[in-house]
């Protein structure tokens, strides 16, 4: 199969759902032989953060030369975003060869492995092709029962935990930190931010012991702020000067954790000096997390779509576009909290535009649209992301920003158009980055 057959495949397999439960995956990675790994395996489970949290421990470490392997979900424009060696996204050809050979390997199964499970199986098979020393994965949904946790680790890493997928991982606070922490493993080490609501950090504690595991939280006091900007965070970590190009007090936060998290790391014969923690810091990115998309206009692309993440994103704003009238650009799926999201982001923007991500999921514009004005906003819905944009960038006022926000889906939908659109206005070349 070309990429392109092999992609509509992998994704055809999304209708056979989500099955937790990790006997199935085992039998794939088995059979597929990507159960046999000879790196050291960070892995990293919560609610808000983790994606940034696995971005900054995979800079660090390709930093100081590892050669790492970066499994992530979900994507926002390609699917070998999920899956870096290096940095490097996998290319096409190995992309396809991988998913030929699972099909044909897993063809005539009583039960087919899931869309995720097939995913984690091309990045095991793609690390191990390309001889890669240090795995950092990202739990796709809770932890316990997910597909990732079917594969050995040495380090255990849980960033904040908050309400997100009740209808999987449990209604409260307490039962899906439960879920999070069911990644903690016998003998093992795990490393927490130390400032998880109280709750979380409980269950984090009684399941670590349990597990007779090694508790390291990660203490954000570590880390001093020196100064913060459109452009990331200045800090300042036992003596030595960090640029973080990530805005948003959170990554800080982050940071604190994946720092931790290399403290025990070091443990196991790594060395991540002083050079390779700031050429480390200064390499992260990660798209769609108040990613400044342009200057002038002042546009943000976010995905927060939690009661957490738009939270963080309200206090990123308030605390560096104060006193800038802000258009919000809104899509959301119904089944998130968004009713908490608006009252989190209640009084920040002028005027918002909706509009419905391209998901099965997603609440009507309309619908969006009339929870906005009965906080007194005013919201104009539009259809399709590029007409939505371009209601948005009308809006815009002298000094003003436009912040893109509410669901990762919404972001990989209108990234490329942004940019490409934003590009176009500042009369910026095709390749500018």
């Amino acid at each position: 199969m070309n990429v392109s057959a092999a992609l509509d495949w992998l994704f055809s397999t999304q209708f056979f759902g989500i099955k937790l439960g990790l006997d199935n995956t085992r039998k794939l990675l088995a059979a597929a032989g990507a159960d046999r790994i000879n790196a050291t395996v960070v892995h990293v489970a919560g609610t808000n953060g983790k994606g940034s949290t696995c971005a900054m421990i995979e800079a660090l470490a390709r930093a100081q030369g590892y050669v790492t392997g970066l499994f992530t979900s979900p994507h926002l424009v390609d699917f070998s975003e999920r899956i870096r060696v290096n940095g490097d996204m996998i290319t096409p050809d190995a992309l396809a060869e991988e998913i030929s050979f699972l099909k044909q390997l897993a063809e005539g199964w009583e039960q087919p492995p899931t869309f995720f499970e097939l995913a984690l199986a091309v990045a095991l098979r793609h690390f191990r092709k390309n001889s890669v020393n240090f795995i950092i994965l990202e739990t796709g949904l809770g932890g316990r029962l997910d597909a990732t946790n079917a594969v050995p680790k040495d380090i255990a890493v849980l960033a904040p935990i908050g309400l997100d997928h009740q209808q999987y991982l449990g209604d409260t606070l307490e039962e899906i930190a439960a879920e999070k922490a069911g990644i903690i493993k016998p003998y093992g080490v795990t490393v927490a931010y130390g400032d998880q609501l109280p709750g979380a950090m409980e269950v984090i504690r009684r399941a670590a012991m349990k597990q007779h595991n090694r508790l390291v939280e990660a203490a954000p006091s570590v880390l001093s702020v020196v100064s913060s900007g459109l452009h990331g965070t200045e800090l300042r970590y036992e003596g030595l000067s960090l640029h973080l190009p990530l805005l948003g007090e959170y990554q800080v936060k982050n940071a604190a954790t994946a720092l931790a998290a290399l403290s025990v790391v070091q443990e196991h014969g790594y060395s991540i000096p002083d050079q390779a923690l700031m050429e480390g810091f200064a390499a992260v990115r990660f798209p769609a997390r108040m990613e400044l998309l342009s200057e002038n206009p002042l546009v943000f692309l976010d995905g927060a779509h939690n009661p957490d993440g738009t939270h963080a994103l309200a206090e990123t704003l308030r605390n560096h576009l104060a006193g800038r009238p802000l258009v919000g650009l809104i899509g959301m799926l119904a089944d998130k909290d968004v009713h908490t999201a608006a009252e989190n982001l209640d009084g920040l923007f002028e005027q918002v535009v909706t509009v419905t991500p391209d998901n099965p999921r997603a609440m009507p514009a309309e619908e969006l649209a009339a929870i906005w004005r009965v906080r007194g906003t005013p919201a104009y819905p539009v259809e399709g992301v590029s007409a939505a944009l371009d209601k948005a960038l009308t809006l815009l006022k002298e000094n003003g920003a436009l912040v893109i926000c509410g669901s990762l889906f919404l972001a990989g939908e209108i990234r490329p158009i942004a940019r490409k659109r934003l590009r176009e206005k500042v009369g910026l070349p095709a390749d500018f980055e």
